[in-house]
């Protein structure tokens, strides 16, 4: 099934938005996932469209430094941030 460019859009707003509530929090893509009832891989997709266009950034470390062996955090740019902060 084809979602159209409109609700592709509605759910990457449902994402930034969830990730501004919880920032400075740093979910896993399964937390997020989870949190708007969609699938993984649809989710990592859509994050993955969100960074090209440089609205959330990836992490890939803990807070150890130590790199995370097939995991990903996300967080939004502090960019998008300000922005969602000022409204």
């Amino acid at each position: 099934m084809r979602l159209s460019k409109d609700k592709i859009n509605k759910i990457s707003e449902q994402i930034l938005s969830f990730l501004y509530s919880i920032f400075p929090e740093q979910p896993f893509t399964a937390e997020i996932a989870k949190e708007i009832a969609r699938d993984e891989e649809f989710v990592k997709k859509i994050l993955f469209d969100l960074k090209s266009k440089d609205l959330v950034v990836s992490v890939r470390k803990n807070k150890k430094g130590e790199p995370f062996s097939r995991r990903m955090r996300w967080r939004l740019t502090k960019r998008v941030y300000e922005v969602y902060r000022s409204r």
